[in-house]
């Protein structure tokens, strides 16, 4: 499967963009797991375009997270386009590597941005959406992407021929997850839309399905039945990066790995507070690490008071003592698995 000039092989994985979770840290992570490319959060286009440091940060990207898409939002076409360029440039910009692609939300279901009309709020305006993604293609010298969502609700599936639409606006790849905005993230996944866009005559760029994908077996079958050439796995990857790792041995030997015990989870969760330390620092480097840390040991027994420690904890040191606490305490417990959600 390619973009542009990158090549990701067979049945690649890749890592949704997810705000407030798909850091550099994480990203890190998640690609020394096993993605074969990774997204940054949510970057507003209005934001870049007033020079908001917040939003410059975003775009920052480091050479091992490599390939790595920026995506931008927002609903003022002019505003996209010099977000794109700011994308394009991003190496220039706010150092690090930059963008491999420029990924342009048109999925994202929250109020803040779809009331908007941004992200899958430009479900509602498909003329609109065509139109910034055909401006941001011909600005921007790098491969140009979209990640999108069925329709509007349940009346306006209108995905089949807006990624016709889409693709004859120049787009490389077509993400699609498989819920309307109205649905939010409630109820299934629906991937037969996915698979029709797919296996539209009409298509020929890589489409990359994205919804409901929480193990190996998932996975494959959401290949075999509706041949897309990527899936995109976003919730599922929350305090369990290895997820990435788990559904590539899957899909190359057909069984799947036992899951990882304490003593690798602790491990993991220290590798990822010490990438958060070093590319924040302290204290925005604990306070964006904790929505992280307890995750990793969801379905431990008798866990409650241990995990109000991890959360609250400011001081880096005491964090990894009780991570060594917990990797002692818990050696040898079972983790029950819980429900996980893929976005």
């Amino acid at each position: 499967m390619r973009i542009g000039d990158l090549e990701f092989g067979d049945k690649p994985l890749f890592l949704a963009p997810m705000e407030d979770v798909t850091d550099v840290s994480f990203r890190i992570l998640c690609k020394e797991q096993g993605a074969a490319m990774v997204y940054t959060e949510f970057v507003p286009s209005d934001g870049l375009i007033r020079d908001a440091d917040k939003a410059i940060a975003k775009m920052r990207t480091l050479p091992e997270e490599a390939p790595v898409a920026i995506q931008i939002y927002g609903h003022i076409p002019e505003s996209m386009v010099e977000a794109a360029k700011m994308a394009d440039n991003a190496a220039e910009i706010a150092g690090g590597h930059g963008a491999d692609i420029i990924d342009i939300n048109f999925g994202c279901p929250v109020n803040r941005i779809a009331g908007r009309g941004a992200g899958s709020g430009m479900m509602r305006e498909p003329d609109k959406m065509v139109a910034i993604t055909k401006a941001v293609v011909d600005a921007v010298k790098k491969p140009v992407t979209v990640k999108t969502r069925l329709g509007w609700d349940d009346n306006s599936k209108i995905i089949v021929e807006l990624a016709e639409r889409l693709q004859d606006a120049g787009i490389q790849a077509l993400t699609i997850h498989g819920r309307t905005r109205q649905q939010m993230y409630r109820g299934q996944a629906d991937w037969t839309l996915i698979g029709e866009v797919k296996n539209n005559p009409r298509m020929h760029i890589p489409i990359i399905g994205n919804g409901d994908i929480t193990d190996g077996p998932k996975a494959a079958a959401a290949f075999e039945r509706y041949g897309v050439d990527a899936i995109m796995i976003g919730r599922a990857s929350f305090g369990h990066p290895w997820i990435f790792r788990e559904v590539r041995h899957y899909l190359d030997t057909g069984t799947e790995l036992p899951q990882p015990g304490v003593a690798e989870r602790v491990a993991l969760a220290k590798r990822h507070l010490d990438l958060s330390l070093q590319y924040k620092g302290l204290p925005r480097g604990i306070f964006e690490m904790r929505r992280h840390l307890s995750c990793y040991f969801k379905g431990l027994p008798e866990f409650k008071q241990t995990r109000m420690k991890l959360v609250t904890s400011t001081d880096p040191e005491e964090i990894r003592a009780t991570l060594d606490y917990i990797a002692e305490r818990w050696a040898d417990s079972p983790i029950e698995t819980g429900n996980v959600y893929d976005i």
